[in-house]
């Protein structure tokens, strides 16, 4: 099996050891062989023997699977510059965070090859969790492909066989995940400007870790129903009280602002009681948002 990545950075260094390991073939091409002296910067990424760097055109055309692991901002331009080169039979991964329209775009540049396209949505961290890492994978050849990668010891799975699938899981989960990053950036920010920001991570730990996640937040869910008003009146005192400290609340401000629309929706007369089941709450402002 050969293997070329596009793009050496983090992300193809940790994945191309397993790859490497597993006893497949390996080469790479970086924008940075154009550069002086990196060949040498890139060697230094380099986490197993045999790990080869070469042209662009070289790279692609001696692969049989091609993965791009860009950035975002150039990940169609990646995909283009790769097309010239791809021929029937091969298969070009994108492993970049991009939006579902890109990797749509992204397929219909790749498609006019002969080559296959599939879409890769990477779960995490690779950095911190390596090749534990989950990887979603979706397109016509999205099933052999994970198979393949999970044979070379890579943690990839089918999602979908249509392009936006993977993409669009991986943007929305990253709602909670780099939404929850910058929300206790906030918290800690102003609890270090009050003087208490150990006494708060304490707490806070310490409640997340009380109980399982899915009950703490299916709670959540299931009181916003009826909740939400008082909610909304405790985020505006939040919000003043970090203004007064001298902290724009960017985060605060946006979850003031859902509280409030929640007012909105007609989730009292929908829910006189609280509800048994979070889906219920998520259902009901799913439909009244989709008419407005």
């Amino acid at each position: 099996m050969r293997i070329g990545f596009i793009g050496f950075g983090e992300v193809a260094s940790i994945l191309s050891k397993a790859i490497r390991e597993c006893g497949a073939e390996v080469t790479a091409f970086d924008i940075l062989l154009e550069q002086e002296g990196g060949r040498e910067r890139l060697r230094k990424r380099v986490q197993a023997d045999g790990i080869d760097f070469a042209p662009l055109a070289d790279v692609v055309r001696g692969a049989e699977y091609v993965i791009s692991t860009v950035t975002t901002r150039v990940a169609r331009q990646a995909a283009e510059d790769c097309a010239g080169h791809l021929h029937s039979g091969q298969v070009f991964i994108d492993f970049n965070s991009t939006a579902p329209s890109v990797k749509v775009e992204m397929a219909a540049v790749i498609e006019p090859t002969g080559a296959d396209f599939v879409e890769g949505a990477i779960l995490g961290a690779v950095g911190a969790t390596g090749t534990k890492t989950r990887i979603l994978a979706s397109g016509a050849k999205g099933e052999e492909v994970a198979a393949t990668l999970s044979g070379l010891g890579l943690n990839v799975r089918y999602y979908s066989p249509e392009f936006g699938k993977a993409s669009t899981f991986k943007m929305l989960r990253s709602i909670f995940s780099k939404g929850l990053e910058a929300l206790i950036l906030e918290l800690l920010i102003a609890g270090r400007r009050a003087g208490i920001e150990e006494d708060l991570w304490k707490d806070v730990a310490a409640f997340m870790g009380s109980k399982p996640f899915e009950k703490i937040a299916s709670n959540w869910l299931r009181t916003h129903a009826t909740a939400h008003e008082r909610r909304y009146h405790e985020m505006v005192q939040v919000a003043e009280t970090m203004q007064a400290m001298g902290i724009d609340p960017v985060m605060t401000a946006g979850t003031e602002a859902f509280f409030s629309r929640s007012r909105t929706l007609g989730l009292d007369d929908a829910f006189p009681e609280m509800p048994e089941a979070m889906d219920e709450v998520v259902a009901h402002m799913e439909k009244m948002l989709g008419k407005k």
